[in-house]
């Protein structure tokens, strides 16, 4: 309900520098808000539908429900038509690109709007008589299509930032895996994607192929032996001694262990060894697992059945140290 009413300020989105103005002087008055342009720059004023990209710092008496500026990015939405008092939303139609605006809505506004069986869920600064100042900064106003297509491209751009980054750590990662296996003793097959594995059961049947649901117990280990987690031995992990279950080649799993299970059959024990761009890559599940870590997987086929699960279970989180 709040989040209806006022979904900037609760979501904790907000803006520029708080003015702290107590003069109503100049404001004007749109669905039980009151608001006040401070900058008004040429252009054009948002419409239903645009994507609207702000800042903003929203309090009550010193108390502040959102900012922006302190969580490193904008806020935004398309925008909605207003059909509520108290709705945040209305304020932008009169607000273009490069505009400042403060608004101040009246908790008692908001008050009438709650139900009788949720005003004991509300926050404890709404209270009669209080105001929610919001000091408000727009940053763009594009029509979606135009903003879908930038976040497509910038998605892309990402995309091959990581391609390019994984591209660079493989060779670091293989280099380091074959000097393990010299230092063991270890004798591992290779796969096109880098990935390396061992096998100790072959198991029985046909190959897994992809669609197919498994269930499979595994350990996962860092190069230097340490375990970060397991459904076998519950010292380690913290997901209890059932099977992992999930359809092979849904992306459900690190791509690594994908491909490594469909590798295997019924009843195989393997070990999977995964250069970090096949594993995490320079994210960081949990301490106890760094950015651009080599895993080591031993993982056993307990089960294969041929129908694909609608909903999968994804690889456990390592359980934080």
């Amino acid at each position: 309900m709040l989040t209806r009413i006022l979904p900037i300020a609760i979501l904790g989105v907000a803006l520029i520098s708080n003015t702290g103005c107590n003069s109503n002087s100049g404001f004007k008055k749109v669905h039980g808000i009151e608001y006040k342009i401070i900058k008004d720059a040429p252009g054009k004023n948002a419409t239903k539908g645009d994507f609207v990209e702000f800042n903003l710092i929203a309090k009550v008496d010193t108390i502040e429900l959102g900012n922006t500026y302190k969580q490193g990015k904008p806020g935004g939405f398309p925008l909605q038509e207003s059909k509520n008092a108290g709705d945040f939303q209305a304020v932008f139609p009169f607000l273009s690109a490069g505009d400042s605006a403060i608004v101040e809505i009246s908790c008692d506004t908001i008050l009438k709007t709650i139900p009788p069986d949720q005003m004991q869920h509300l926050p404890p600064w709404m209270k009669k008589g209080k105001k929610i100042v919001i000091n408000l900064s727009v940053v763009s106003v594009k029509p979606m299509a135009e903003y879908n297509k930038e976040r497509e491209a910038k998605m892309a751009q990402m995309q091959q930032e990581m391609k390019d980054k994984a591209a660079q750590q493989m060779p670091i990662d293989d280099k380091m895996l074959q000097d393990y296996f010299a230092k063991n003793n270890i004798k591992a097959q290779k796969t096109s994607s880098g990935l390396y594995y061992t096998v100790q059961k072959p198991g029985s049947g046909a190959q897994i192929t992809q669609g197919e649901t498994v269930s499979m117990k595994y350990t996962g280990k860092t190069l230097d032996g340490k375990a970060f987690d397991s459904n076998v031995d519950t010292a380690i992990g913290h997901h209890g001694t059932d099977a992992l279950v999930f359809p092979v080649g849904a992306h459900q799993m690190i791509p690594g262990v994908d491909e490594g299970v469909a590798l295997l059959k019924k009843g195989s024990k393997a070990t999977l060894y995964l250069p970090s761009p096949l594993a995490y890559g320079p994210q960081s599940p949990s301490p106890a697992v760094a950015p651009n870590s080599i895993l080591i997987f031993e993982v056993e086929i307990t089960d294969v059945k041929a129908e694909s699960m609608q909903k999968g279970m994804q690889m456990p989180k390592p359980a934080k140290k």
